[in-house]
């Protein structure tokens, strides 16, 4: 299991557009990608269960990557973050 935790930078956190390009990320591969925020959890190939944890900026996002492609997977998305929310 891979994990990493993000503050969201972008004020808007995450909505629409940034939800689908984390779901499309996380879509090419075949681990469990799951996203934490509080209390709430998203299955990130999932554009309703993403967009459904109400993220804003400054929210603190845990990434969950647990499976065959985990680090692989853990890396695209930590760097995904980085560069978009």
């Amino acid at each position: 299991m891979q994990k990493f935790t993000y503050i969201l930078k972008h004020e808007t956190g995450i909505h629409a557009r940034p939800a689908g390009m984390v779901v499309n990320e996380a879509k090419k591969y075949t681990c469990k990608i799951t996203l934490t925020l509080g209390e709430k959890t998203a299955d990130a190939k999932g554009l309703f269960s993403v967009m459904g944890l109400s993220a804003k900026g400054g929210d603190s996002i845990s990434v969950i990557c647990d499976g065959t492609d985990e680090l692989a997977a853990c890396d695209a998305l930590k760097a995904l973050f980085e560069a978009q929310l």
